[in-house]
């Protein structure tokens, strides 16, 4: 899930977990090299693509004299499964996202995080704290949101598209990409039918891995990393797409429109949170407080324009960035819309066998 509006990282492809060395970040491979020369020790940070500047990372170290180490995955599972599969302490700090939160914290797999010291928090706008995935925010600390909304180009698609019902229109075979996420485009199915994001009815569900199937033929293109990229070359005339992407896109391409979705949009707020056995865990909390600083976060919003939830730094943005919907969802459209939950194991796996299906 910005800019000046155009700096891309470099990312190198990696299976579906995907690594960056960022210019001045020292790190390589899964980011986590010993940097015994640095006198302040290391952070090792894994993160989404393309959500955190590298100028950010380079003025935190800067800073600080931390060496940083950045990592980078394309969705909550991905990221879930590599926590997991490292030994304890690999990571110091991550970034999960609202119902990931509830997952991992039901495991035991975050510390607590001391909020007291935390100087910046009153930079947080009140709505976003103490959330239901995390209640007093024991463990979480917002960072970026949005929602995932209908970029379409105008010039490609003269029908009118209101709703994610639209996107399953046998007329637009092979002229989508669409979110890499399967709670994401599940969800939408789920939502284009009147359901909840997040059933577990087996009858619903079944319904909607009919109607998913039907959705096949009109993917071009699976990405989460950069699917606005599809939309800017023309290759993909509509998507199902985080809200910042489309925006970027629009931004290079004024043809291409945002639609918000009638049945109501899929939310989400991302967060930073410390694992558990985090090494540099002292050097975890200067880097939440400085990725609390509301100058920091402008640097954040000029180059990745999501939802954000620091007050401070949505004043700092001015009244261009407040009044675009595409970067600022507007507040009916979030009042409509639906945080996903997390699921039990049983009904995980339904969705794991749907998703499956869809991209076989």
């Amino acid at each position: 899930m910005k800019r000046n509006l155009w700096k891309q990282l470099s990312i190198f492809a990696a299976v579906s977990v995907m690594s960056i060395s960022l210019a001045g970040c020292g790190g390589s491979g899964n980011g986590t090299e010993n940097a015994s020369s640095e006198e302040n020790g290391t952070l090792n940070i894994f993160v989404w693509t393309e959500y955190v500047p590298e100028s950010v990372i380079k003025k935190f170290e800067e800073e600080t004299g931390i060496r940083c180490n950045v990592s980078t995955f394309s969705s909550n599972e991905d990221m879930l499964a590599k926590v997991r599969s490292e030994n304890e302490g690999t990571y110091d700090i991550i970034m999960p996202s609202d119902y990931m939160v509830e997952q991992m914290t039901a495991q035991g797999m975050l510390e607590e995080i001391d909020t007291s010291k935390l100087t910046n928090l009153s930079n947080i706008d009140s709505v976003f704290l103490s959330p239901s995935y995390d209640p007093g925010n024991k463990y979480t600390v917002p960072y970026l949101g949005g929602v995932v909304a209908i970029a379409v180009n105008t010039d490609m698609i003269t029908e009118e598209i209101t709703s994610f019902d639209d996107l399953f229109n046998p007329a637009y075979a092979n002229q989508e990409v669409v979110l890499d996420d399967f709670r994401a485009i599940i969800g939408m199915t789920a939502r284009s039918m009147g359901y909840s994001m997040s059933t577990q009815d087996a009858t619903e569900l079944a319904q909607i891995k009919e109607k998913l199937l039907l959705l096949k033929p009109n993917v071009a293109l699976f990405d989460s990393d950069s699917p606005k990229s599809a939309l800017i070359s023309g290759e993909c005339a509509l998507a199902s797409v985080w809200s910042a992407e489309v925006a970027l896109a629009m931004e290079e391409v004024p043809s291409i429109k945002i639609v918000y979705p009638e049945e109501g949009a899929y939310l989400f707020v991302d967060n930073w949170a410390i694992p558990k056995g985090a090494k540099n865990a002292d050097n975890a909390m200067q880097f939440l407080n400085f990725m609390l600083d509301a100058e920091n976060m402008k640097m954040v919003l000029e180059e990745f324009p999501y939802m954000c939830p620091n007050k401070k730094a949505v004043e700092l943005m001015g009244a261009e960035y407040a009044a675009n919907p595409a970067k600022n969802p507007p507040s009916e459209v979030i009042q409509k819309g639906e945080y996903i939950k997390n699921l039990d194991a049983e009904t995980l796996a339904v969705y794991d066998n749907m998703w499956t299906e869809l991209k076989k």
